[in-house]
């Protein structure tokens, strides 16, 4: 029986040895680096898998990970960018040296959005981001402690989105993950002329609520985190995806506009938006769920028409609180039948003194909670027991 066990366990090593691949301790070196590298060994034996992200991906090889990403929206292929992470410790590869080599587990991080930092804490590396844009807008309370602590800085002081590289020059960070907005932007050619390290990060751009979470994975990249960057998407997946399946069984589904004009101009969210999926999945027919694109213009009388008779109007302005605030705007809202009928939700529920919404912060890590919201606005029987976390319903001044 013994003599059975081990010829056993040896055909295994042997088949293992022989497929030229060991793995390591079962887990990735989330803070420390290898001392003895052994080119046969598997240093990532915790591993992302992109299932809902469509702008990035990652192939790994045993002490490397290969990174590709999306730069902008609607990015060419031959625009992506590719990055090289090397496990600490060990070579990065020499057939892939005209690539920018990144040592992971980072140390010393920046992050320079706010859809970043949810992820961060859910991953427990907050105590390697040293710089941050800006705290203006955050909700994240553990990040605003560190800043109050003097345990990270502002990169971008004073909220205008314009990076001061000469302080990132004095944080000596191991990488910054910047972002860009359209191929004609600044924001990487400044870093790469300054010589900073930076990576892309584009998550604004993907267009599937799902998809934005799973960004998480991308961050975890840096840090060998994979493990714990599963796990918490996992359940997001899991509880966003019930929902879906639980809506599936209505009858009725209402009608909803969303949004408000800026400057005259209404910036609809269209078909492939976000909140188009969102909308949908929360089992409501949102009225300009078949116009192509994520974002399209319209002036008012547009989205009145088409909008008019709506039964719930959503997403209207963070900034206004009340019916009233509505009205002072623009008389011409009390036309719609949402507005008539009471049934308006603002996304602003958590919003800091400076308009830093957690909607676009913790709702974008956590897109579960925002559908539930959205459920239990659109079919209330369906989740009577809820308790709003980025919705509240807008009434009139006096009636507060």
């Amino acid at each position: 029986m013994h003599k059975r066990l081990l010829s056993g366990l040896l055909l295994v090593m042997f088949a293992l040895l022989g497929s030229g691949v060991l793995a390591q301790d079962a887990v990735n070196f989330v803070d420390s680096c290898v001392s003895d590298f052994d080119p046969n060994v598997d240093y990532f034996p915790d591993k992302a898998e992109v299932e809902y992200a469509a702008g990035f991906s990652v192939e790994y090889h045993n002490n490397y990970k290969l990174v590709s990403v999306q730069p902008w929206p609607n990015a060419a292929e031959e625009e992506w960018q590719q990055y090289v992470l090397v496990q600490c410790g060990t070579p990065a590869p020499e057939d892939l040296a005209d690539l920018p080599v990144i040592e992971v587990p980072v140390n010393r991080f920046v992050a320079t959005a706010t859809t970043m930092l949810p992820h961060l804490e859910a991953q427990g590396v907050l105590d390697r981001l040293v710089g941050i844009d800006t705290v203006l807008y955050t909700n994240t309370q553990a990040v605003i402690e560190r800043f109050e602590n003097g345990e990270l800085v502002e990169v971008a002081p004073g909220g205008m989105g314009e990076i001061n590289v000469e302080i990132l020059i004095d944080l000596e960070p191991d990488v910054v993950m910047a972002q860009q907005f359209w191929s004609g932007g600044t924001t990487y050619s400044a870093l790469e002329e300054a010589g900073v390290p930076f990576v892309v990060n584009s998550d604004y751009a993907d267009t599937s609520p799902l998809g934005q979470a799973e960004w998480g994975k991308y961050i975890s990249l840096f840090f060998n985190t994979e493990a714990l960057a599963n796990e918490v998407f996992d359940g997001v997946a899991q509880r966003y995806n019930e929902l879906v399946e639980l809506v599936s069984t209505v009858e009725e589904r209402p009608t909803a506009i969303a949004g408000s004009p800026y400057e005259g101009t209404w910036y609809v969210a269209a078909g492939d938006s976000c909140l188009a999926q969102l909308l949908a999945d929360a089992g409501a027919d949102y009225i300009f769920a078949d116009v192509e694109g994520t974002s399209v213009p319209m002036d008012f009388e547009a989205v009145l028409e088409q909008g008019i008779d709506s039964d719930y109007w959503v997403n209207i302005n963070q900034f206004w609180a009340t019916t009233d605030d509505m009205l002072a705007a623009d008389e011409r809202f009390a036309e719609f039948a949402a507005f008539q009928n009471g049934n308006l939700w603002n996304n602003n529920l958590i919003m800091n003194a400076n308009g830093g919404n957690a909607y676009f912060e913790a709702g974008v890590a956590n897109p579960d909670q925002l559908l539930a919201d959205l459920v239990a606005i659109f079919h209330p029987d369906l989740l009577p027991d809820h308790e709003f976390i980025y919705y509240q319903q807008l009434t009139s001044s006096a009636a507060e």
